[in-house]
């Protein structure tokens, strides 16, 4: 397996199509979150897929998950800049003590934030094009060697995820969201089960937690995604495209 992984910059990207996200979706409806993780992983996806992790809130029951099947997986970190740095100590605590052994961080090129964002306050008055800048550009790069990546999006975050499926086509990839039907019930439990760390915000009321300048708290009763982009129209990081307007996924 690490010889597959080695590999992986030798890997010709073969394009997904919807048709093969629909066949996905219905081939493993019914099965069990973990099970299906261990099929694809260790089987038709091995050397072909990454984990993309925010490592917020309740990043560590996928990363549990997918640790406890394939400690060598690609973990893809976007370090923005704008981190809050309780994120960056918490990523490195989980990621040794899962023992994964494959983090990337990817980070904006520093050509394009001196062209576009050279005072760093564009999410200020651009918050989609700082959201381009700093994590859609790094992630594309994070992803070309990739035929197939993980996303730790769920269903009940906001109204906009509601239907989200097990299995999406992204740019010719293969999206999974393996938690896309779990509620918060299911994932305390786990986080309690497993003995899991939480992040150091969600106690101090970050249910949600990206970048500093773009998350506040959220107060008992608004939605867990509240704090994010206070104040603007906007509900993703364009990271995750909707396929129909107003059906914008988040981030």
């Amino acid at each position: 397996m690490g010889e597959a992984v080695r590999k992986l910059d030798l890997i010709d990207v073969t394009p997904f199509t919807k048709a093969d996200a629909a066949a996905m979706n219905a081939r493993f409806a019914g099965v069990s979150t973990r099970a299906m993780l261990e099929e694809l992983l260790t089987g038709e996806l091995l050397g072909r897929v990454a984990a993309v992790s925010s490592f917020g809130a309740e990043s560590a029951v996928l990363l549990h998950l997918i640790a406890s099947i394939d400690r060598d997986i690609p973990v893809i970190f976007v370090n923005t800049q704008k981190i809050f740095g309780e994120t960056l100590a918490y990523r490195d605590t989980l990621s040794e003590q899962l023992g994964f052994t494959d983090l990337r961080v990817f980070r904006p090129d520093p050509r394009l934030l001196a062209a576009k964002d050279k005072t760093g306050l564009r999410w200020s008055y651009d918050p989609d094009g700082c959201c381009d800048l700093r994590k859609v550009e790094p992630l594309r790069r994070a992803l070309a060697p990739f035929d197939a990546w993980i996303s730790g999006r769920k269903g009940f975050q906001a109204g906009t995820r509601i239907a989200m499926p097990r299995f999406e086509e992204d740019e010719g990839r293969l999206k999974l969201n393996p938690l896309a039907d779990w509620d918060k019930a299911a994932l305390n439990a786990y986080f309690e089960e497993h003995q899991l760390p939480h992040h150091p915000l969600e106690a101090e009321g970050y249910p949600s937690i990206g970048c500093a300048p773009c998350t506040s708290k959220v107060q008992p009763g608004e939605d867990p995604r509240a704090g994010r982009w206070r104040g603007w129209e906007k509900v993703e990081c364009g990271i995750h495209v909707a396929e129909k307007p107003g059906e914008e996924p988040v981030f």
